[in-house]
């Protein structure tokens, strides 16, 4: 039996539990799209990201950067979230199917262990330049760029937000 994308929507899995759904639903014939980032402040930018992925598949996977790797990725004093909080944030998304915590700095053995059909990065990337391009297509996978241009950044809304909050 196959699940529609709403009985699916929104769950923060682990890695054990996102393997298992992802089998089963590939069992039904369901096509997997990944995205990943840190997320730590959520944004249009975001949302145009992750409607974009979910628009390549039938499931979207989203892996969000555990804390310790947004520190090392995004400088000291981030995040600003807890992963926990920012799955939970990312989860609640119409667009999102399954979201997941992890802890490398790079999705590479996630993209290996699940081999989703399309790997989607921001515009921030060409598809020569996203660092886990090579193992997609080393199991058959594509790599596409979705989202808007990157005028966005949770960088700079965080230093809006302190900026004004000094006033």
């Amino acid at each position: 039996m196959r699940l529609t994308r709403e009985a699916t929507k929104g769950a923060v899995l682990t890695e054990a539990e996102l393997f298992e759904r992802v089998r089963l639903d590939r069992d039904a014939g369901c096509t997997f799209a990944f995205a990943n980032g840190c997320f730590d402040v959520l944004h249009v930018g975001h949302l145009r990201y992750l409607a974009g992925s979910a628009a390549e598949a039938d499931r979207l996977i989203v892996a969000v950067n555990d804390d310790a790797s947004v520190t090392v990725l995004k400088g000291s004093g981030r995040p600003v979230q807890s992963a926990v909080d920012r799955a939970e944030l990312t989860a609640a998304l119409r667009m999102v199917d399954y979201v997941v915590v992890f802890k490398d700095l790079t999705v590479e053995r996630l993209l290996i262990a699940i081999k989703p059909e399309v790997h989607c990065k921001g515009t921030d990337y060409t598809v020569e330049t996203v660092p886990e391009r090579d193992v997609v297509r080393a199991y058959g996978g594509r790599t596409v760029i979705v989202g808007d241009s990157k005028d966005h950044s949770s960088r700079d809304l965080i230093t809006r937000i302190r900026t004004r909050g000094d006033s």
